[in-house]
């Protein structure tokens, strides 16, 4: 079967949305690190409708930190890709034309500098998960004998990590009389802005001083909060679309109707008008406080427990009554800590939640959700832990996620099932959990691993207990029994 491209557009079946704009016409005033599907699901999807609107200085250049696999998929198709909606029954096909080529940061470094010291650039936007700002928890700076960050201190003709390849080409937009751009980190990080900002700036200062002053006084790193729901696409997917669109799309998104961004008003440059597609405040920490505790703390907490039980997606888990009450306890006990905007109803939220939750057709997999637990837990369930026992209050169901996510680096289910543990730190928690003999020692494990926990959980007795109760359970009765036995406890 032929692959989508520019000239399949005037053939696709009737309903299938496609560029109202010329291509040819458009000019990249984003680069974007780490085209991955999230990306292409949210980001791209706005930016392709300030084009659809006619302002077309805001095509995108994206790039792949490390695999080629996405270039791959779209450089045969001429950077296009669908956008699939899913939600229940109805589905939407809208083919997005943002994109307007993709690199490969290890193949071509040059390449990227040139694209984002262009003068075109205004704004650079990151969806390269936590780990790849390269940032030590415990001090807010760069973690220096990383070995990629240690070649980006030595040198920045190749740079290696994102922080490295904004600081390479800020130094020369500066070196050519070109302002800064707007960077902004689109992922799930508190403080994503003031973080990336630190990362670069650390980094500048290392290589030259002038050159972090300028930055910090000219650059400007917002704040931002997003939200879509992206699971991974699967062949099926794949061939179920080639269906209907008679192309094949192999860089093809599925994703929720559902969409926000919210972003800092602090931008130094030109951005475009986003209309209502993006809300733009004075403070988006607590929209993203809401988004990390309420929408991400559940996830991590399905993904493990239903990983555990044998459940393989999101909304099967949720078909289980007790599986439903603990969502609703962990969203009690986490909605204590936060303070939520005036514009921001939670309890309309809670129930819009659970109704994206709820949506089968997405088959979001729990697996997916579960990796990289230790870079995503200080934010989701950590922080309102050590909010509630400051105050004194109960963590049943925060604790019951974060012994789940301590059961789950043994890496077999319930059912025996052998799985392997995706994280950046999998072997270093596998070595301090090993000879660990009872559920207790496992948890004193754990709780002593600076580089996850904050220090004031640490010696928390109350934590303790909890986790080693949970984890008791789930390891001598699993992850359906600690489910039910919450549910008893809170009737």
């Amino acid at each position: 079967m032929k692959r989508l491209s520019t000239a399949a557009l005037d053939t696709l079946p009737a309903g299938v949305g496609r560029p109202r704009y010329d291509r040819r016409a458009v000019r990249s005033g984003v680069v974007h690190l780490g085209i991955g599907a999230f990306h292409r699901a949210h980001q791209a999807a706005v930016f392709d409708d300030v084009l659809n609107e006619g302002d077309l200085r805001w095509g995108i250049t994206a790039a792949s930190l490390r695999s080629p696999t996405v270039r791959d998929e779209l450089a045969p198709q001429d950077a296009l890709y669908t956008l699939v909606e899913r939600d229940g029954a109805t589905e939407r096909h809208r083919v997005i034309g943002a994109v307007q080529a993709v690199l490969v940061a290890p193949e071509q470094p040059q390449a990227l500098l040139d694209a984002l010291a262009h003068p075109d650039t205004h704004i650079v936007t990151l969806t390269i998960t936590e780990k790849g700002y390269k940032l030590d928890p415990a001090t807010g700076g760069l973690i220096h004998d990383d070995l990629q960050v240690k070649a980006d201190m030595e040198s920045l003709q190749r740079p290696q990590t994102a922080p490295g390849f904004l600081v390479a080409a800020l130094a020369m937009r500066r070196a050519a009389g070109r302002p800064p751009f707007t960077a902004i980190s689109c992922d799930n990080l508190p403080h994503n802005g003031t973080r990336l900002r630190n990362a670069v700036l650390d980094l500048a200062r290392w290589h030259d001083p002038s050159l972090a002053d300028w930055i910090a006084e000219q650059g400007a790193f917002p704040e931002t909060m997003v939200d879509r729901i992206v699971p991974a696409t699967t062949d099926d997917d794949i061939r179920s679309l080639a269906d209907h669109l008679g192309f094949e799309d192999r860089a093809m998104v599925k994703t929720e109707p559902f969409l926000q961004w919210v972003i800092e008003d602090k931008f130094c440059g030109p951005r475009p008008d986003f209309g209502d597609r993006v809300q733009i405040t004075q403070s988006v920490a607590p929209w993203e406080e809401a988004k990390l505790r309420l929408l991400n703390g559940a996830h991590s907490g399905i993904a493990y427990l239903g990983g555990l039980a044998g459940i393989e997606h999101v909304h099967e888990v949720l078909a289980l009554p007790a599986a439903r009450a603990f969502v609703e306890q962990l969203w009690d006990e986490a909605e204590t800590t936060l303070s939520p905007p005036a514009e921001l109803d939670v309890a309309a939220y809670r129930r819009e939640l659970m109704g994206r939750f709820d949506n089968a057709s997405l088959q979001h997999r729990t697996r997916q959700i579960a990796m990289d637990g230790s870079q995503k837990l200080p934010q989701r369930l950590f922080a309102p832990i050590l909010t509630r026992l400051e105050r004194g209050q109960d963590i049943a169901a925060l604790s019951l996620a974060v012994a789940a996510w301590i059961r789950w680096q043994a890496g077999y289910d319930d059912k025996g099932l052998a799985y392997k543990v995706e994280d950046p730190l999998a072997a270093m928690m596998a070595t301090r959990l090993n000879g660990a003999e009872d559920p207790a020692a496992r948890v004193e494990a754990i709780l002593n691993f600076e580089q996850i926990v904050p220090a004031a959980l640490r010696d928390n007795p109350i934590l303790r207990s909890a986790l080693t109760h949970w984890l008791t359970i789930l390891e001598n009765d699993g992850a359906l029994a600690a489910l039910a036995q919450l549910k008893r406890d809170g009737e």
